[in-house]
């Protein structure tokens, strides 16, 4: 897990930590500006709980850094286009936006989470460090775990892989044991079909020897009843 003195000295470790940006309300709510997209040098004094000279001061240092996530600095028509724009949206109880400014630095939620990364002098910055930070070791516990539960499927899936080697030829011996017990099937239904036909070859034959017995039969009933009248 890298340490805070790391994220503090390191640009490259910061920027890899700016897309939390929910850090910053986790440890203390940022109110930004009624634009909703940027706060003021004496915001971000409050948020960390610092002087204006100690942002200024930090900004003035890290400017480049600063500005390629986010900060900027307002002037003539574009500060005065800014001013009525965020005086009409905070009509309803808003602060104040002093006019006779020559210019206005501004902050986005991304470049205040780059000065909490660079703010050695501040609890707030300290504690969100500390959450990034953690956030990041759980993450990484996380993913350990995610990495070990795949190697055991990979695991499973090896033995599987080897089972299914072993039942081919099982499966093979099996597909052929069937082939022979369809063929003694057929023979058999064959023998069925032959016998069924024999069988009602003798019915017929059977039918015809009833047919001549009955005719012996009254035949004889003839023979009898000749003989009585004599």
């Amino acid at each position: 897990m890298p340490s805070e003195v790391a994220l503090l000295e390191s640009r490259t470790m910061r920027a890899e930590h700016l897309g939390r940006v929910d850090a910053l309300d986790k440890v203390k709510a940022l109110v930004m500006l009624p634009d909703g997209i940027h706060i003021r040098t004496e915001d971000a004094s409050r948020y960390f709980e610092v002087s204006t000279d100690v942002i200024r001061q930090l900004t003035a240092r890290h400017r480049a850094e600063l500005t390629e996530n986010g900060m900027r600095v307002l002037r003539g028509s574009e500060l005065r286009s800014f001013h009525s724009d965020n005086m009409s949206l905070s009509s309803g109880g808003g602060g104040s936006y002093p006019q006779r400014r020559s210019s206005l630095t501004l902050y986005s939620r991304r470049s205040v989470l780059n000065i909490a990364m660079l703010l050695r002098d501040s609890d707030i910055a300290r504690c969100v460090r500390t959450y990034l930070l953690d956030a990041e070791e759980g993450w990484r516990e996380g993913y350990a775990s995610l990495d070990r539960r795949l190697t055991n499927v990979e695991a499973c899936l090896g033995g599987v892989g080897v089972a299914l080697q072993e039942l081919g030829p099982v499966l093979n011996r099996m597909s052929i044991r069937l082939d022979n017990l369809d063929r003694r099937l057929d023979a058999t239904n064959k023998v069925v079909a032959a016998m069924s036909h024999r069988l009602c070859a003798m019915s017929d034959d059977i039918k015809r020897i009833d047919g001549r017995v009955d005719d012996v039969v009254h035949e004889l009933r003839d023979l009898r009843r000749g003989r009585r009248r004599r």
